[in-house]
């Protein structure tokens, strides 16, 4: 099977090429490019950046050109996608074929409503559910398609029988390792037109670029052997100003990304808070026991397998510090199990107090469900209404149709499912209960809230414990949110999980 991918893809170069090649031909004969006008069922007033957006893709695709629609979470991606594929239809350009949305399984329903809303007279066919199968007969004859990556790869087969106008991968960043079978399904997919729709097209290094451009325009930017040798080692090892400056002719005019603070000035101010809180003394005891146990676990198992054959022991000592950081008990260990007090549980129930008496909307963010348990145990005790959403949720409309409806002060949602796919714009408050490594991951959580549609201005509370890992997080973040720009900037840094870095992050409390 990797043979015959392999091949595939070749043949997939090789029409990239010629394409580029007519392209360039086309482009010498100076043809003025006429705006296409926004289709009039489109049932919403496009901001001058969508309309900017929507013409781009008409742009891209009259040229058989491919790309990454990188704007800030919350600027309308999803919006100005639906008008492409409607104007697509209206001209009639779509020669009877559907389009396809590929999107995480949290947020296919959100891309469902948003169709109904903007682009009513589109026929939509979300495929989801274990009966799936048999409206796999009503592929052809709809407009837009909707599926889920896990989906796409258990339906990669059905999906190849067809041929589709459009496809759209929404949080393109799920096909970010380009061996993973999720981007090999998507890969394989027969498009006219391909659009990545990511706020953050690459969280880590440049590689994950790489594997998005291969969905894209395969053979653009070499082999991944190649792309390493003449781009990613060059760029993020040795800061190569003349290959970031030859990556961004490559691929530059093939990414839009606009920011909140570019273009939409009527958005209301976002203000960032970190609360630095100082562990309480039995925090700091168990804290250092913990620390002292795992530094020496760690160093044991490096010295017997080597650094990249110890990520588990790694990754395990720094979660139980971080957990510790929240709430003791959440180590399960007989110590902690004694503590009754945590200095930022107790410090959140102050904050929370003064917010709620201020009549704040908040929405209250973390990554482990048991703290958002401890928390929910709080508000019941002092009667606050709450709605929450973890991974565990099943019905996400009910919560959020409450929230949104102005009677309950206070959203839980856990890091991972509620980070994206939701739009909370009656909150006015975003409370980030614990650092994460990614500060991609951490901004759209807090543009659920800070996004169009938002009237209030909005305040972020970051609770940090004082001279622990999480101060460290701040400091990865800082570092790590430069990769974002790799392809706007002269400068990239590569974040990795070196020995400097591992003993910092375990270095004792201060």
């Amino acid at each position: 099977e990797a043979a015959a991918i392999a091949e595939e893809l070749q043949l997939d170069e090789s029409k990239t090429l010629a394409d580029l090649r007519a392209l360039g031909e086309q482009l010498k004969k100076k043809e003025p490019h006429v705006p296409v006008a926004i289709p009039s069922k489109i049932k919403a007033e496009l901001r001058d950046y969508q309309k900017d957006g929507f013409q781009w893709l008409q742009f891209l695709a009259r040229h058989h050109l491919h790309g990454i629609l990188a704007d800030d979470m919350g600027l309308g991606k999803t919006l100005q996608a639906l008008t492409h594929i409607a104007a697509e239809i209206h001209e009639r350009r779509n020669d009877g074929k559907p389009s396809l949305v590929v999107a995480p399984t949290s947020v296919v329903p959100n891309w469902a409503a948003e169709a109904r809303k903007f682009a009513p007279s589109l026929k939509v066919l979300v495929l989801h559910g274990s009966e799936r199968q048999v409206d796999f007969k009503k592929i052809e004859k709809s407009h837009l398609v909707i599926t889920s990556y896990a989906l796409l790869q258990r339906d990669q087969v059905e999906h190849r029988r067809h041929s589709y106008h459009l496809a759209f991968l929404d949080e393109a960043q799920f096909i970010k390792n380009p061996k993973a079978k999720v981007s090999i399904a998507a890969c394989k997919l027969d498009a006219q037109h391909r659009v990545c729709l990511s706020g953050t097209p690459m969280e880590n290094h440049l590689g994950e670029l790489w594997s998005l451009t291969r969905f894209l325009m395969p053979g653009l930017l070499g082999t991944q052997d190649a792309f390493n040798k003449v781009f990613r080692t060059p760029i993020e090892r040795h800061r190569d100003g003349d290959a970031q400056r030859a990556l961004n002719a490559r691929v530059g005019n093939l990414i839009l990304r606009r920011t909140k603070d570019q273009v939409v000035l009527e958005l209301p101010a976002k203000t960032e808070i970190i609360h630095r809180i100082p562990l309480n003394k039995e925090q700091q005891e168990i804290y250092e026991s913990v620390r002292t146990a795992m530094d020496s676990k760690v160093r044991d198992a490096i010295a017997d397998k080597g650094l990249a054959r110890s990520q588990i022991i790694v990754l395990d000592a720094l979660l139980k510090l971080r957990q510790v950081c929240c709430h003791p008990q959440l180590i399960k260990t007989e110590i902690s199990k004694k503590a009754k007090h945590s200095a930022k549980l107790d410090f959140l129930v102050e904050l929370l107090a003064t917010l709620i008496e201020e009549g704040r909307r908040i929405l209250l963010f973390s990554q482990f469900t048991t703290m958002l348990a401890m928390i929910e145990d709080h508000l019941k005790k002092e009667k606050i209404k709450y709605v929450k959403i973890t991974g565990a949720t099943r019905d996400r409309k009910t919560p959020v149709e409450k929230f949104q409806e102005g009677k309950i002060p206070v959203f839980l949602i856990s890091l991972k499912a509620g980070g994206t796919g939701l739009n909370l714009t009656a909150a006015d408050t975003v409370i980030h209960y614990d650092p994460w490594w990614n500060p991609a991951a951490e901004n759209q959580a807090t543009d659920r809230a800070h996004r169009i549609g938002q009237v209030n201005p909005v305040f972020v509370h970051k609770l940090v414990s004082e001279g622990s890992i999480e101060e460290r997080i701040l400091e990865l973040q800082a570092r790590k949110s430069k990769l974002v720009e790799a392809l706007l900037s002269q400068e990239t840094t590569k974040l990795k999980l070196d020995t400097s870095t591992l003993e910092n992050l375990l270095s004792p409390i201060g």
